[in-house]
C-alpha cells in the first residue's frame, strides 16, 4: 500500500470505530481507480507501458473504448508496479515519483474485469495481453477471459503493401494513416490501435476474417515491438 493510502486508512480507523483496517481498504482502494466510460461499445483497444523488462510491472494502462457511432472514449490510469526498478521511464516518462499513490494493479483489475467482460480487446502485437496476465500472475489472481484480437493482424491485412516497407508497428502506421497521437503513452496508443481498426474497415476489410488471436510471445525492446512468433514476422518494430 502506497503512503497516500496507508495516510488514508489511518485517518479513516481514528474516525471510525469499530471498523477494521481491511475492512475499509475494501472501500478505500476502488475509489482510487478512475470511473470507466459508460457503454454500450463496438469493441475496446487496450496498451500498457511496463517499469521493466518484466512484463508484470504495469505502470500505466489505457483503454480505447469504440462506441457504435465509431467515436472513440479513452479510458487511462496510473499503476504502482511496486518495484525499485526502473527502466523505461526514458521512454514513456513514468517514474517512481508519479505513480506515487497511484493504484496497484490488484486494484485496478476489478474495474477492468466489470468494463470489458465478454467484450473484444484489441492490441497492437500479442505484449499486452502477456503483460496482463503476468500482471494477474503476480497478483494471484486468473487471467481475465477476454476476446482478444491483434490490430497489427489487422493492418496486414488491409495495407500489405508495408510488409518490408516500414513494417505494421504503431510508428509506422502513424505515418502511413497520418493518425496523431504521442507514443508509448497507454491511452494514446490504445486509441491509435482502435484507429486502426476502424480505418482498415473503412477500406473495407472483413474484420472477423482478419483477425485473431495470436501467441503472447512477443517482446517491447527498446521502444518496438519484436516477434519470435512465426506468426508475427519481426521487422522494424512491426
Amino acid at each position: 500500500m502506497t503512503n497516500t493510502a496507508e495516510s488514508l486508512l489511518q485517518a479513516l480507523l481514528d474516525t471510525v470505530p469499530g471498523r477494521t483496517a481491511e475492512a475499509i481498504a475494501e472501500i478505500v482502494a476502488p475509489a482510487r481507480v478512475s470511473p470507466f466510460p459508460e457503454g454500450p461499445f463496438r469493441f475496446f483497444a487496450l496498451d500498457v507501458e511496463t517499469a521493466n523488462n518484466h512484463r508484470g510491472s504495469l505502470c500505466q494502462i489505457g483503454v480505447a473504448c469504440v462506441r457504435a457511432d465509431n467515436t472513440i472514449e479513452t479510458w487511462v490510469t496510473l499503476v504502482d508496479p511496486e518495484t525499485d526498478v526502473w527502466i523505461w521511464s526514458g521512454l514513456h516518462g513514468i517514474t517512481a515519483g508519479r505513480v506515487q499513490g497511484a493504484p496497484t494493479f490488484a486494484e485496478v483489475l476489478p474495474v477492468l474485469e466489470a468494463a470489458l467482460e465478454g467484450s473484444t480487446v484489441y492490441q497492437h502485437s500479442g505484449f499486452d495481453r502477456s503483460a496482463i496476465t503476468a500482471a494477474c500472475a503476480d497478483a494471484g489472481l486468473s487471467a481475465p477471459a477476454w476476446l482478444w484480437r491483434d490490430s497489427v493482424q489487422v493492418a496486414r491485412a488491409a495495407w500489405p503493401e508495408l510488409k518490408g516497407n516500414g513494417g505494421h508497428g504503431l510508428a509506422s502506421l502513424k505515418v502511413h494513416l497520418g493518425l496523431e497521437f504521442h507514443h508509448h503513452d497507454a491511452g494514446e496508443d490504445a486509441r491509435a490501435a482502435a484507429e486502426v481498426v476502424l480505418r482498415a474497415e473503412g477500406v473495407g476489410l472483413t474484420i472477423s476474417v482478419a483477425t485473431r488471436t495470436v501467441s503472447a510471445d512477443t517482446e517491447r525492446c527498446g521502444g518496438g515491438e519484436h516477434s519470435r512468433s512465426a506468426a508475427i514476422p519481426a521487422s522494424n518494430g512491426d
